[in-house]
């Protein structure tokens, strides 16, 4: 997908389906976050039980349930272990946590579940019990009946101080919950209470799935017409692939590739995504009358349930810049890994990461140069760092000025993610004499091939491709894409540059790795050295740049 990135996953059981025609069957359309339960006052989302998927309009009828059919009483043992706030929560995540696991009779006997934090984070995500959890009666004879009460001044003025407290604590543990930072308490703290963080950093999923709930992202991919359209091509030049088939959308955004596939004759399509963005999707499909094919599921496809065991296609549009940056492959082969059936097809099938030498002058004198006299002022400490970075921008065939070199191919039916981290060779020849390197730049093929049994020959270029499918480059020979080109422009630190000679060679070695801060982050490592036509050494190098 386009490189702004796919906060916590919202999991609804499919019991939590309304039945109607017009709902699809596995997910209802909460937004993200604990923000969920203010949103519409009017709604009351519905009460799962703790020990199965059946669902309740609301606390006390469930308890009420689990009492009489799994003998457990809630409320006694709120009274029996005199839980606080902090200690119901505690326990309804340990129930849910030991009935998850099969253990249909967790023991609560020795409250050693209050014990740490543990359990202060939510096993069921959006858990609507635990909102309701302020609600619950004092004591256990109150469930089943409603209180007679003196009407005593004083218990009224204590139940308010109660109620008070509660909601106190409530607004702490959603606080606590939406950071996702459950640290040790503090000194002089109370070791009950989840820890807040003063500064709470940001997660690896949290900004990527956000930004990809605003229109502007899902505009420039869909007017990406090299990219939209050689999905639609393969797909409706192949429709014998998709026919009566089900087709799982990885990160299905607008849900343009759902609907390509079900207009293709796809018996079920299921669209999964984690971002806002599903809710746009879903009134998209129904609008295009396509929601009796079309299924969106909310959530990452990692913790969702499907409501099918096989696929026999998966299609989505993962790739990012440099091809790996958001790391949305990862998901892509988990899916696969789980819900491909045997003899099933990968959509596209297979990728190419291409590497070749640059020399940009122009750009050089707008971005670097340009640092060292503004409007008289010298600002070259603006500099530092700048060749750090990848930046990323749609170069110019004249400002490449070597041959480019594949350097990994990833076939999609079979690469794992141990194979995302590596570190290749590559070999460029010198196209014509310039003043110099002045870094590389990095693009990436891709192939959609109607067989597993299909390749692609390791030196094959997009552009030229005869093949069978559809091919599309991101190249800087072919049509503009919005990904571009990454590129890595090296640190000169103002040392005098060798010329670079037609017939001469640049070899070396480039690496991907996650960033240890942020995985859907990259380090890229290139090490160089030029050899003249005359057989020479001229240079070499090496740096890391971050993107």
């Amino acid at each position: 997908m386009a490189a702004a990135p796919k906060v916590v996953a919202t999991r609804c059981p499919p019991s939590l389906d309304s039945g109607s025609e017009d709902t699809d069957s596995l997910n209802v359309e909460d937004e993200e976050g604990w923000e969920d339960v203010e949103q519409e006052p009017d709604y009351q989302p519905p009460i799962v039980s703790l020990f199965s998927a059946e669902t309740f309009p609301d606390v006390l009828t469930m308890l009420k349930h689990c009492k009489r059919k799994h003998d457990f009483d809630f409320l006694r043992a709120k009274e029996e272990l005199g839980l606080d706030f902090y200690g119901l929560v505690k326990l309804v995540n340990y129930i849910r946590s030991e009935v998850k696991a099969g253990n249909q009779n967790p023991n609560i006997a020795s409250a050693a579940f209050l014990e740490g934090d543990e359990y202060l984070r939510p096993v069921l995500e959006g858990d609507a019990l635990l909102f309701s959890l302020d609600d619950l009666p004092d004591d256990c004879e109150s469930g089943d009946k409603t209180s007679q009460g003196d009407g005593s001044l004083a218990r009224v003025v204590e139940l308010e101080e109660e109620l008070r407290r509660l909601r106190s604590e409530f607004a702490d543990y959603k606080l606590g919950v939406m950071f996702s930072s459950l640290e040790g308490p503090t000194e002089g703290s109370d070791a009950s209470a989840p820890a807040i963080p003063s500064d709470p950093k940001r997660d690896d999923d949290s900004h990527y799935f956000t930004s990809y709930s605003h229109n502007n992202i899902h505009e420039t991919m869909l007017k990406d017409t090299v990219r939209t359209d050689s999905y639609r091509d393969f797909i409706y030049e192949n429709k014998d692939l998709f026919a009566g088939k089900v087709v799982l959308d990885v990160g299905c955004g607008t849900g343009i590739l759902s609907m390509f596939c079900a207009k293709a004759g796809a018996r079920k399509v299921i669209a999964v995504d984690n971002s806002d963005i599903i809710n746009k999707a879903r009134e998209i499909i129904y609008e295009n009358k396509l929601g009796d094919v079309i299924t969106c599921v909310r959530g990452k496809i990692e913790e969702v349930t499907l409501p099918v065991e096989r696929v026999d296609v998966i299609i989505s549009e993962w790739m990012g810049y440099c091809l790996l940056y958001e790391a949305m492959l990862d998901s892509v082969i988990w899916a696969r890994d789980r819900y491909l059936a045997p003899d099933g097809l990968m959509v596209p099938s297979h990728c190419t990461l291409h590497i070749a030498p640059v020399h940009d002058p122009d750009y050089v004198a707008d971005r670097i140069l340009f640092w060292h006299s503004v409007y008289g002022f010298s600002m070259t400490s603006m500099i530092t760092g700048m060749h750090k970075e990848v930046n990323v921008r749609h170069h110019s065939p004249s400002t490449i000025t070597g041959s480019s070199s594949p350097f990994l191919q990833l076939p999609l039916h079979t690469i794992t993610p141990s194979e995302l981290t590596f570190d290749r060779a590559f070999e460029s020849v010198i196209t014509g004499d310039s003043e110099g390197l002045d870094g590389f730049i990095i693009w990436f093929d891709t192939f959609f091939l109607p067989s597993r049994g299909d390749s692609v020959p390791a030196d094959a270029k997009a552009e030229t491709w005869k093949g069978k499918g559809v091919a599309f480059t991101t190249g800087p020979s072919g049509k503009e894409t919005h990904w571009e080109q990454a590129s890595l422009f090296r640190d000169w630190k103002e040392e005098p540059r060798p010329a670079l000679e037609k017939g001469g060679k640049i070899s070396g070695r480039v690496g991907y790795k996650k960033q240890l801060h942020n995985s859907r982050e990259l380090g890229i490592n290139v090490q160089w050295e030029v050899v003249g036509s005359d057989g020479k050494m001229v240079e070499r190098g090496k740096q890391l740049w971050t993107l």
